[in-house]
């Protein structure tokens, strides 16, 4: 307490500028509008403390000096029309003098308009994923304190619980726009050296943006009560020099390359159990086993037991299938994109032998991209998407292959999955839209137009605006139902299929 009463009556006394460096108070962060929060933090502290000194001052000299051992009485006295209006006008100045710095503060915050980079963050149980909309760089991030430490079984680590695989990485000097949504329930990014604090909604789209000044390591953590693990869902950017980002931007896509070359060469590889049993333990521990725990026992009524469970003991296909998929309307997660073949491989060959499974079963690379690769359609692997490296970024142009024709209800089936998947957090379920954000597609000049340009849009983005290139995310099959469900769902009603062909056609 009397810690707190002198770092007080020290903020007092103290320069703005040195009052940043005291370790009770807010820090002035490191972008132009985290300084405009610290100076508003520090305008409205000094009306407050000079409000306290006034009103306890008069209170204590009162006390004091009209008591009734000096022979003070009472006055007798009832309404004063000066006293009403002064205490009416007063506050009211003092309001005003507080509300217009924190106005001109709160619309800066709010102004993400002429962005030089746009980032889609993706909170989900427990992780996040960013997209570069710019360079079509996509990654997820994950706590990397090692499960040791958070078991009491290691020392803590300097950064525990604020350390992940993978950070963001941000430039200097440039305005960034962020696109918050969330893929399960409301999360929060936040990052207080930014003074950037903004919810992540399930269906909806939150803006953000934020220009750094200093190089360095930045650390958050999701602000919103998210689940059993909310606090093992930390933040970390890394910002970079003009230069270095723009190198490492390059670096990115050369590692996307290598990524989509080694996983295809993975599919030829057969792993020991041994070998597959090590690597998904590595996996399961850091993908599963914060819903599934350690020992796969699960937490009852709520993630389910592996030992013994009819999906592990099951068929290997459909072990792979929910693996890849996810499983709607439960919290199970679609792992297709976030690991490689060879890891969801070792880690369904763990599950199915950990624990006392004894399944004896062993599933390699190859195994799960026949699962993931439909007869009759393109080779989608999940390997091609991950090892942790910009997935999005494996191909620059959509596979030309030839497939085979679906039939307008199978296409407007998979389009429907893959617009729910990819598209409707901008455009909504219902093609609605979010009005000055995102058009509607509804009706849209776009939707009901030329089928031409409808390829071009989805397969190769728009520029200057948050629409993405697809053409690196979707296979051509996917890309073909999405859009044939965009031409034909709220009332569109335009009468086209677009077939794989279309899309290959349409590409080269």
């Amino acid at each position: 307490m009397k810690q707190v009463l002198c770092c007080l009556l020290a903020l007092l006394i103290t320069p703005t500028i040195l009052a940043a460096d005291m370790p009770l108070n807010m820090t002035s962060g490191v972008t132009e509008i985290s300084n405009q929060v610290f100076s508003l933090h520090m305008t409205i502290l000094y009306i407050c403390c000079a409000i306290g000194l006034v009103v306890f001052g008069v209170m204590i000299y009162s006390i004091i000096n009209h008591r009734r051992s000096k022979g003070a009485v009472a006055a007798n006295f009832h309404e004063s029309t000066k006293v009403e209006i002064a205490w009416t006008i007063v506050p009211f100045v003092i309001l005003i003098v507080m509300a217009i710095p924190a106005t001109k503060t709160l619309i800066a915050m709010e102004d993400p308009s002429n962005a030089d980079l746009t980032i889609k963050v993706t909170g989900s149980q427990w992780k996040w994923h960013y997209s570069y909309f710019d360079h079509d760089i996509a990654y997820f991030s994950l706590l990397s304190t090692p499960r040791d430490q958070i078991e009491g079984k290691e020392a803590k680590g300097e950064h525990y619980l604020l350390e992940v695989d993978k950070p963001l990485v941000l430039p200097v000097n440039r305005k960034v726009r962020f696109l918050m949504t969330s893929e399960d329930v409301i999360h929060s990014w936040w990052v207080p050296a930014f003074a950037v604090k903004k919810d992540a909604n399930p269906g909806f789209i939150n803006e953000a943006w934020t220009r750094i000044d200093k190089p360095g390591i930045y650390r958050g953590q999701c602000a919103e009560l998210c689940g059993k693990d909310h606090g093992f869902m930390p933040i970390v950017v890394q910002v970079l020099s003009e230069a270095d980002f723009d190198k490492w931007v390059v670096d990115q896509k050369a590692l996307a390359n290598a990524a989509a070359a080694e996983a295809q060469a993975a599919l030829s590889k057969t792993l020991s159990k041994e070998e597959l049993m090590s690597r998904g333990e590595q996996v399961y521990m850091a993908q599963c086993a914060a819903c599934h725990q350690p020992n796969g026992a699960g937490l009852p009524g709520v993630f389910p037991s592996l030992i013994g469970s009819p999906a592990i003991k099951g068929p290997v296909a459909e072990h792979i299938d929910v693996v890849l998929n996810g499983r709607t309307g439960t919290a199970m997660q679609a792992f297709a994109q976030q690991l490689t073949a060879t890891d969801i491989a070792a880690v369904v060959t763990f599950e199915r032998n950990a624990w006392g499974n004894d399944s004896g079963d062993t599933v390699q690379a190859a195994d799960v991209s026949n699962v993931s690769t439909p007869s009759g359609s393109e080779a989608t692997t999940p390997a091609a998407s991950a090892d942790q490296v910009a997935p999005e970024m494996a191909t620059e142009e959509p596979k030309a292959v030839v497939l085979d024709d679906l039939t307008m209800d199978e296409l407007m089936t998979k389009g429907e999955q893959v617009y729910l998947s990819h598209c409707a957090a901008c455009h909504q379920a219902n093609g609605m839209g979010l009005p000055g954000a995102f058009p509607a597609m509804k009706g849209s000049a776009i939707a009901t137009g030329p089928m031409s340009d409808h390829l071009e849009m989805v397969i190769k983005g728009k520029p200057g605006t948050a629409m993405q290139a697809f053409g690196p995310l979707l296979t051509p099959q996917e890309l073909a139902a999405v859009i044939t469900y965009e031409r034909n769902a709220w009332g569109n009603n335009t009468g086209d299929a677009v077939q794989a062909t279309d899309v290959n056609q349409h590409g080269q």
